[in-house]
């Protein structure tokens, strides 16, 4: 198969060096409930509490996950008084969620 998209073909000599960079992201994103949440905030903002609602990820747990999600980059939050918002801060995580969704969840 030949890839006829010039940015994928400026790939190899684009990614070398910051290979060990990209690999870290993905591995960040690498976990079923990360990829929960960033599929719902991939719809918009969300809170802690609607996001636990949506993604079913138990509330101790989705502390962990948006601190790492936080912690790497991919996510911020907003607070409002006690309550924090939280969105996709890293652009490529939309990108890469609306690959997701096109290839796992759409219908056919």
């Amino acid at each position: 198969m030949k890839c006829k998209d010039a940015a994928v073909m400026a790939l190899p000599d684009a990614l070398p060096p910051r290979a060990d960079e990209a690999a870290a992201f993905l591995k960040g994103l690498a976990n079923p409930h990360r990829l929960l949440i960033l599929c719902a905030l991939a719809q918009g903002e969300r809170n802690v509490a609607t996001l636990i609602a949506e993604t079913g990820v138990a509330p101790t747990s989705m502390s962990q996950h948006l601190s790492k999600l936080k912690d790497e980059g991919v996510v911020d939050f907003r607070r409002d008084h006690r309550t924090l918002t939280y969105f996709i801060a890293h652009p490529a995580a939309v990108e890469i969620m609306t690959v997701l969704y096109t290839h796992f969840c759409a219908k056919d």
